[in-house]
């Protein structure tokens, strides 16, 4: 069974889908109220097929061989808002130590679903460039080889699209804690445990716990 809310894409469809079914059903019950029961039955079912049947089960994703140099390590970290979080810095500094490392950050450009449906995409790419450039500059400063780049606003996608060009030895997911992580309400985590094939490393940000740490400037 394919999971219809694997992505923002899917789920947004399924919700529009719905929506749209209900106005087709009222209509018809308007036409005729026996046409409104054939227009059900059909869109139960054709919401059946969408839940449960459509495509294949979604298999592990395998990384092909890495290609770099003997001795390099490639750590993948993925991560938003939590991205200059002192407790993931201190992750990737501690895992580049002694080892060619290379890492590269990506931030998923996470948009509201109407700005996402109407393309708009320019001010949560703008916010999540500069959360990836503070990130960047702080692991620079600390001697760690990072690059970076905005990825998908699905952070699975983002992963996918990053091993695939990327070939990481290690994958690093950076989340705010349980409660108020989206992505831990998804099961991001552990989805990309089961869908990728190198080890990943969950570190929590706690950011709400830093700011209200941070004495008073008054």
């Amino acid at each position: 069974m394919k999971n219809p809310f694997r992505s923002e894409a899917d789920a947004y469809r399924t919700v529009w889908f719905t929506l749209g079914g209900l106005l087709l059903i009222a209509l018809a019950v308007w036409i005729n109220r026996w046409l409104g029961l054939v227009v059900l039955l059909a869109e139960a079912g054709l919401l059946a097929w969408w839940v449960f049947f459509r495509g294949e089960p979604e298999e592990p994703e395998v990384v092909a061989p890495p290609t770099h140099p003997e001795g390099e390590r490639r750590i993948l970290v993925v991560a938003n808002e939590t991205v200059g979080g002192r407790e993931l810095l201190d992750t990737v500094t501690r895992k580049s130590v002694d080892v060619d490392e290379k890492v590269l950050v990506v931030c998923p450009a996470l948009n509201s679903p109407i700005r996402h449906w109407v393309s708009d995409e320019d001010e949560a790419r703008a916010a999540a460039q500069e959360r990836l450039n503070r990130s960047l500059a702080t692991l620079r400063a600390a001697g760690v080889d990072a690059a970076g780049e905005i990825g998908d606003g699905d952070p699975l996608q983002a992963i996918a699209d990053a091993v695939r060009t990327f070939a990481p030895d290690e994958l690093i997911i950076s989340t705010h804690p349980e409660g108020r992580s989206h992505w831990l309400e998804r099961g991001v985590v552990d989805r990309a445990r089961e869908r990728f094939a190198v080890p990943v490393t969950h570190v929590v940000v706690d950011l709400e716990a830093v700011e209200s740490a941070e004495p008073d400037p008054r």
